[in-house]
């Protein structure tokens, strides 16, 4: 009887030699390659988002005929998990291990295609996020060494209505929005693991409960203009809290994702940006070219001065922070594709660089910059593999470095500066769908250099970290 995948490789027939059971181990695992390579090399059907589990498994891909029944009304759905293991080798709050995960559902409804509504489109994605963080109990930094490290919970990230006009050259999204799935973003820069190189770690830590950012979306309006293939204007206006006010951690404050405030004071953004080259056209390389401002209404406090004129760290002070009206940030972001394959001009070498600055008088950060290279599809007999290197730099704003050399004066503790941090990182395409990768950081001064809570004294600073993971990806 011949092999086909699926078959158990253990036989029935116990006496079975260890060597022929070796051997058919061998010829099943060949088998599956082949059919998810035959699979993964056909074309993939429009009731499957790329790059799906389901390109090499056409019996699990379309349950029943769910999903293409689902398509003849216009909806996708996928199901997405990353699961990893994080450990902090040295350094930090305390070496250990931990382990967490985050499963997503995604849904798409195309409305012109499912009830004739010309232009229209509908999106919701949530959440269900378990296990710990390693940053937050292990390393106590200000870059996240994970970009899906949240607080365990259930929730819904984001649900929006999006009318597309004027043969899409312009497009209105309104509902509850993710400003980080468009705003400030490299394409580059998503393969690696910290969550800075998502959302940028000036951005989560200058805007009230992070901004409009994983794990917490809020009430909005994105306006796209859309005048050549080659520019766009992306303009944002959120509500400008998602968890709202009060104590604790602002996840726990928004525990379902489901208070759709929307009468905080307003954020807003807005963003050029200009592409360049054919992505599939061999004989250049392809780029763009990001800048953008943002906005807050809000107050915000001063990191040094109390409404008395007194420092902070003075133990005369009234205890109360100097009030600004408002908040304001710039940023650049550029993509370069520096060496492109031949045979497929998609892959090859890319390198990014992110920048950006806040008034550094109501910010804990003030500055921010990252870059990173990509090489993809140059491993030999490994096209859809990636490698790469990136490191990020965050200062901590001039107020509380100001109110740190005062409290120094005062007590001998030291004063904070910056954090900066290295990643080095390997995804490695298993099947199509399917990844795992190993991943390396180093974390030096670790919240800049706050002191270290272990230290009786109050003097010596958290020493810079050492961190090994492996992450899995599965996109079904």
């Amino acid at each position: 009887m011949s092999l086909r995948p699926g078959d158990p490789v253990i036989p029935s027939n116990q006496h079975f030699r260890s060597d022929s059971l070796g051997m058919r181990g061998a010829v099943l695992a060949a088998s599956f390659m082949l059919v998810m390579s035959a699979a993964a090399a056909a074309e993939t059907p429009e009731w499957l988002l790329e790059g799906s589990l389901g390109i090499g498994m056409p019996t699990l891909a379309n349950p029943a005929g769910l999903r293409s029944a689902l398509w003849e009304r216009g909806v996708k759905f996928q199901l997405n998990y990353i699961g990893e293991v994080q450990g902090n080798a040295s350094g930090g709050l305390a070496r250990g291990v931990r382990a967490g995960g985050r499963l997503e559902l995604v849904i798409d409804a195309d409305l012109e295609k499912g009830a004739g509504w010309t232009g229209g489109a509908l999106h919701v994605n949530a959440y269900q996020i378990h296990g710990t963080g390693l940053s937050r109990y292990n390393i106590g930094n200000l870059m996240p060494v994970s970009n899906i490290e949240a607080l365990p919970s259930t929730r819904l990230y984001e649900a929006w209505f999006e009318q597309k006009l004027l043969d899409g050259k312009i497009g209105v999204k309104v509902g509850q929005i993710g400003a980080d799935t468009e705003f400030v973003t490299s394409n580059y820069a998503g393969l690696f693991m910290n969550g800075t190189f998502g959302w940028p770690t000036l951005n989560a830590s200058d805007l009230p409960s992070g901004g409009s950012a994983y794990p917490l979306a809020t009430p909005g309006v994105r306006l796209g203009l859309y005048p050549t293939d080659n520019v766009t204007v992306l303009l944002g206006l959120f509500n400008g809290d998602p968890a709202g006010p009060g104590l604790g951690d602002p996840q726990n404050r928004n525990r379902a994702g489901l208070n759709f405030r929307v009468t905080d004071p307003a954020f807003m953004i807005g963003e050029a940006q200009y592409k360049y080259g054919d992505p599939k056209d061999p004989a250049g390389l392809s780029g763009v070219v990001k800048v953008g401002a943002w906005g807050h209404l809000g107050r915000f406090g001063d990191g040094r001065v109390g409404t008395d004129g007194l420092s902070l760290a003075n133990q005369l002070s009234n205890g109360v922070a100097v009030s600004h009206r408002g908040n304001q940030g710039i940023y650049g972001v550029v993509d370069q594709q520096i060496y492109r394959l031949a045979d497929d001009p998609t892959k090859g070498i890319g390198v990014f660089a992110r920048v950006s600055g806040a008034p550094g008088d109501r910010n804990l950060v003030d500055f921010y910059a990252d870059a990173g290279i990509n090489f993809t599809g140059l491993v030999p007999g490994r096209p859809d593999d990636a490698f790469g290197a990136a490191v990020a730099y965050t200062r901590i704003g001039r107020s509380f470095v100001g109110y740190d050399r005062d409290l120094a004066a005062l007590s001998g503790a030291p004063s904070r500066s910056s954090e900066a941090m290295l990643e080095v990182t390997y995804s490695a395409q298993i099947v199509p769908g399917w990844t795992v990768q190993p991943n390396f950081q180093y974390i030096v001064r670790p919240s800049g250099g706050v002191v270290d809570p272990q230290d009786p004294f109050g003097t010596r600073v958290l020493k810079n970290a050492a961190v090994l993971g492996l992450r899995t990806t599965l996109k079904y």
